[in-house]
């Protein structure tokens, strides 16, 4: 498609040359459009030196292009806007994000190829990697990308017959203009991301974007397992499908234990889905589930799909069994919501957490300590953990980093304490680690080591 150009003659700004920024660049420059670049790193304009691309600092004067494309983490509004934001309103230009160039783009080439916004506080990753494994086993043409995976400005071009499977952060979120989902998925709402929004109304308004531009012909896929996604249901104009993870909802997909259920029956038995498990990873299932049949799919498809899904890394990734003994990484458990989520999925555990902690800490958490067996501490804020959990009686110690950490939690889950050691921080990694990824990374890689030794030693 090298004669493709629907943005010719236009003048963009890319400021934010990272993961989306620069494959953004790469891409609207083939379809024509004029792009200048910046980043206020060196390392990101060298890199868009390298490629061949202007370097502009938008807020040097007068913003003279026709649109902003700034990368989703440099805010526009709160809590500073970045003073190319400042340039481009003064201007009364737009600031979009890349799944608005690729919506524009993808209809400017004719194709009907649907599009799906997976969004929430907890679980959009889970959701959208599920819906993609889900159309793919069913022979379906997917691409899979946005705020997890590959850029979207990064993705294929597709025809009428493919869904653009798009996990949608409320920072993305809040700069599309044109964007209507076919189908949208909200599926649950807690407090985070606040000083980028000003409030809890603002992350919520952001979010139920989601839904901004549907029609009636479309689809509205809503968690009612919290109080203020079940509220954006007023504001819903295509075809509602509830969704809970925890009770029945008239004219939707809900789990009763581990049946997953709507009003036709079980849809599938949650027990034969391993990477799924809890009630958050059941009200995951039921909405990859009902975007699913919204997109075409049948019963026994995806019954076999959630099944055969394969989890992805950081979520409750099962790493090794030792001695009778699983070792779990959730060290996507940034926050205590997070780790509840997991805590809740099992009876008795060892517990890792700790690093830098959010705003009240793991006090919410308190519900969930009689299945904490014992608590071993990481981190900057360890001794704030540990005096929370010394507060409710809940039996702890400090091990300071991870590495001493997992010797000492599968000691005492070996002597008995439990059959699972659970890596589900409930903090930042960023005292420690470069992000939760890089913490799961070496959780996983010690746990991998002493299973090596164990086998050395029994050899």
């Amino acid at each position: 498609m090298s004669d493709f150009r629907p943005f010719a003659g236009e003048r963009i700004a890319v400021v934010g040359l990272g993961k989306a920024g620069l494959p953004a660049a790469v891409r609207l420059a083939e379809w024509g459009a004029e792009v200048t670049c910046w980043d206020d790193r060196e390392e990101g304009r060298l890199a868009a030196e390298r490629a061949g691309f202007a370097l502009r600092d938008p807020s040097a004067g007068p913003f003279t292009q026709d649109a902003l494309l700034l990368s989703p983490g440099i805010p526009h509004l709160l809590p500073r806007p970045h003073p190319a934001a400042v340039r481009a309103r003064e201007a009364g230009r737009p600031i979009l994000c890349d799944v608005e160039y690729l919506f524009l783009a993808v209809r400017a080439a004719g194709s009907a190829a649907r599009f799906v916004g997976i969004t929430g506080t907890n679980g959009k990753s889970t959701t959208t990697a599920l819906l993609h494994h889900l159309l793919l086993r069913a022979g379906r043409v997917s691409e899979v990308g946005g705020n997890l995976g590959p850029a979207a400005l990064g993705l294929n071009m597709l025809g009428s017959e493919g869904t653009y499977t798009l996990e949608m952060s409320s920072y993305s979120l809040e700069r599309i203009a044109t964007v209507g989902f076919n189908v949208g998925v909200m599926l649950n709402l807690s407090p985070d991301h606040l000083d980028r929004h000003g409030s809890m109304a603002g992350y919520a308004a952001a979010k139920a974007n989601v839904f901004a531009r549907q029609g009636r012909d479309d689809v509205a896929v809503l968690g009612q397992d919290d109080e203020l996604s079940t509220a954006m249901a007023g504001s819903v104009t295509a075809r509602l499908v509830p969704i809970s993870g925890l009770h029945a909802v008239p004219g939707g997909i809900w789990a009763e234990g581990s049946s997953l259920r709507d009003a036709a029956g079980e849809i599938a038995d949650l027990r034969e889905a391993p990477a799924l498990p809890g009630s958050h990873n059941a009200q995951n299932a039921a909405a990859a589930a009902a975007a699913a049949f919204a997109l075409g799919l049948d019963r026994g498809g995806i019954a076999a799909g959630l099944a055969s899904f394969p989890g992805l890394p950081h979520r409750q990734e099962r790493v090794g069994t030792l001695r009778g003994v699983s070792f779990v990484n959730d060290s996507k458990a940034t926050n205590a919501d997070s780790a509840a989520r997991a805590l809740a999925s099992y009876d008795r555990v060892v517990w890792i957490a700790g690093g830098m902690a959010k705003e009240g800490g793991i006090e919410s958490l308190a519900p969930l300590f009689p299945r904490i067996a014992r608590a071993i501490l990481i981190g900057r804020d360890a001794p704030a953990l540990a005096a929370t959990l010394a507060a409710h009686g809940v039996a702890h110690e400090v091990a300071g980093t991870l590495d001493a950490a997992l010797p000492r939690a599968a000691d005492a889950a070996f002597g008995g304490a439990a059959p699972i050691v659970l890596l589900s921080p409930a903090c930042a990694s960023f005292d420690q680690f470069s992000g939760f990824d890089a913490r799961g990374d070496r959780f996983r890689a010690l746990v991998q080591a002493m299973g090596a030794t164990a086998t050395g030693r029994a050899a």
